[in-house]
């Protein structure tokens, strides 16, 4: 059973991005090298700043959702609790 992951990444401008994947070093790569502008707008490298690692990509789903529904401000406090 592959494992799924959610995350933030941040861009050098502070935007942050959460997402989810089940290969999270190819997510940072592609990010990193262009790629990642498919998933957002961003195209300058990024910096993982979160993860949670899940069984089952519903449950990852299911918390990239909440995560997103999230202020800039409460995704900045996840940081400090975790990674």
């Amino acid at each position: 059973m592959n494992r799924a992951y959610v995350y933030i990444v941040q861009c050098k401008d502070g935007t942050l991005y959460t997402g989810y994947t089940t290969d999270l070093q190819r997510r940072i790569k592609e990010h990193n090298e262009g790629k990642g502008a498919k998933y957002t707008r961003c195209r300058c490298p990024v910096e993982l700043k979160y993860f949670e690692e899940f069984k089952t990509k519903n449950e990852a789903m299911k918390r990239e959702y909440e995560i997103k529904q999230l202020s800039r401000k409460d995704k900045l406090k996840l940081f400090q609790v975790k990674y």
